[in-house]
């Protein structure tokens, strides 16, 4: 079942809140004028939403219903979240999910390339961005661990579809991460 819409949004607005209060004490020693020309880097990872799993021998299923309402209400949880950037692997799960969150936000989804995780070229678009990356129970543990340069996060579970890691950058370097469970 779905944790209400209004619950997950203060636990949002709350760990947000905490994380950017955590990286901005981290840059007391910068100048005023540094803290304001630069932004800090947040990335939102969640895996694609519910899949049909009837064909296993179907690499590229399509969502359920049940994945569709995941989407939407992945959707309403990212409502005050205005996105620069929403990535998605090309599988048509993950681009279903990021799709209708592109749709609520007036954004197009932008592939990426699991075997790139986290380039320089990534690494440059997104910087001092506000990112989405739609993906799957691999590779989004492994994207946030090459963004932190730490083996933090395990491979998630076929259930878990409830997942949110969300990774701050800070300007001058400085990492952290979190993850909720929504479900």
């Amino acid at each position: 079942m779905f944790f209400k819409y209004s619950e997950i949004m203060k636990k949002l607005v709350l760990l947000i809140s905490v994380l950017m209060a955590i990286a901005c004490n981290s840059n007391k020693s910068e100048s005023s004028a540094e803290i304001n020309s630069e932004k800090m880097t947040q990335y939102y990872f969640i895996r694609h939403a519910e899949k049909d799993t009837v064909n296993a021998q179907d690499k590229d299923p399509l969502l359920t219903e049940q994945g569709i309402m995941r989407a939407d209400n992945w959707a309403k949880i990212f409502k005050e979240i205005p996105f620069d950037f929403i990535y998605s692997s090309d599988y048509k799960r993950t681009k279903s999910t990021a799709q209708i969150i592109a749709d609520s936000q007036k954004k197009e989804v932008q592939l990426y390339s699991s075997k790139k995780l986290n380039d320089e070229e990534f690494q440059e678009n997104t910087k001092g961005k506000t990112v989405l990356v739609v993906g799957h129970s691999n590779s989004n543990p492994q994207f946030v661990n090459y963004i932190l340069g730490q083996e933090k996060y395990q491979d998630l579970s076929e259930e878990n579809y409830g997942s949110l890691f969300i990774v701050n950058v800070s300007p001058d370097g400085t990492k952290s991460s979190q993850v909720l469970n929504i479900d």
